[in-house]
């Protein structure tokens, strides 16, 4: 269940933005790392996450508040949740107002870090990352960042990171899993309710437990 844990870590940590799992050092990148690459962001908070939830694991498992806060702050920071709520709605979202499509992103967001929040704490997180490469889409507004999670005596699992610039920084807005899309995956589990029901409903029935992202 390769595939369930590295997604799981994806959808928690940033949704995927950020291994939360590197135990070990990571390898020196092949891709491009200059102080302000989108390889540099994606290495940088891997550090960052794994060092906090090492140095407060004991806080995190007898507070779960400070957890949300932690996953929420991390997620914000890297996360482009309402670009990628918009490609996950696809056609529905299509003539949407700003405002149905954000209440729908910001669900999204909140039903994964709760469901998934926790999860990071019962991790044996002997993984390290190893950034590969850095390849410039659309002209350079966007790039793909290839990364690949390596095991102790396991075939190394690709995670790759599709991140556009906004508001001066790179953003993440989709993440691919051993070539599976986020974005795919979740614009395919929505397609039926969201022909049912309107985009505030299915935001609603996210918030309150009802439907379940990943499920």
């Amino acid at each position: 269940m390769k595939r369930t844990l590295i997604a799981t870590v994806v959808a928690a940590a940033l949704l995927a933005s950020a291994p939360a799992v590197v135990l070990a050092a990571p390898q020196a990148a092949s891709a491009t790392t200059t102080a302000s690459s989108p390889s540099k962001m994606v290495l940088d908070n891997s550090t960052r996450i794994l060092t906090t939830l090492e140095a407060r694991r004991d806080e995190f498992k007898t507070d779960r508040e400070a957890l949300r806060e932690f996953i929420a702050s991390e997620f914000n920071q890297m996360f482009d949740r309402t670009y990628a709520g918009r490609l996950v709605l696809g056609r529905h979202g299509r003539g949407a107002s700003d405002a149905d499509v954000q209440l729908f992103a910001d669900a999204l967001a909140e039903n994964l870090m709760q469901r998934y929040g926790s999860s990071l704490l019962d991790f044996n997180s002997e993984l390290r990352v190893r950034m590969k490469s850095e390849t410039p889409l659309r002209g350079g507004s966007m790039v793909k960042v290839s990364s690949e999670f390596l095991r102790e005596g396991g075939e190394p699992i690709p995670v790759d990171y599709l991140m556009r610039k906004t508001g001066g920084s790179w953003k993440v807005f989709d993440v691919m899993v051993e070539g599976v899309s986020f974005v795919q995956t979740f614009r395919n589990q929505f397609d039926g309710p969201l022909s049912r029901k309107s985009i505030a409903q299915v935001a609603a029935d996210l918030k309150a437990g009802k439907m379940q992202a990943g499920k």
